[in-house]
């Protein structure tokens, strides 16, 4: 059998192994478990019409890593971006380029949807990570908030 990664969208037949990676994302930033987020994350992966997306990277059949994206508009040149919510590879596959692989396929998307930039944010001392993004983007120099509603 061949080491070779495939990257393909999620299928309704993948709610397990799916569900296994992003378990393992949310144990990484110490999320708890609660079912009805995963219930809502898969109904929205399921539902055509909605904005989120998943790509699984699998190496010899099995998951090992999961990207969730999405469109989004951006006002300032009147165009569109993708937006990579949540990249995770399953720590056994962890330097097999499963990651890199969900980034590659990502740029192949937006390039086929004439979208102009793939963007995402990480936390400041994943290094593991970064060491990944560094290789393949550029950083840019913006600082992100978050506001809680009132």
């Amino acid at each position: 059998m061949s080491d070779a990664l495939v990257v393909r969208p999620v299928e309704a037949g993948d709610r397990e192994t799916w569900a296994e990676l992003y378990r393992g994302y949310r144990d990484f930033y110490h999320k708890p478990h609660d079912p009805a987020v995963y219930d809502t994350v898969w109904s929205w992966l399921m539902d055509t019409s909605h904005e989120s997306r998943c790509l699984l990277a699998l190496k010899n059949g099995i998951p090992v890593a999961l990207g969730h994206f999405r469109s989004f508009a951006r006002p300032i040149d009147g165009g569109r971006g993708l937006y990579l919510d949540d990249l995770f590879t399953a720590p056994a596959a962890r330097g097999s380029g499963a990651a890199g692989a969900i980034i590659t396929r990502l740029a192949e998307i937006a390039r086929d949807e004439r979208a102009a930039l793939v963007r995402w944010i990480t936390a400041e001392d994943n290094a593991a990570a970064r060491s990944v993004y560094d290789r393949v983007a550029k950083q840019t120099p913006w600082v992100t908030y978050d506001l809680s509603p009132a």
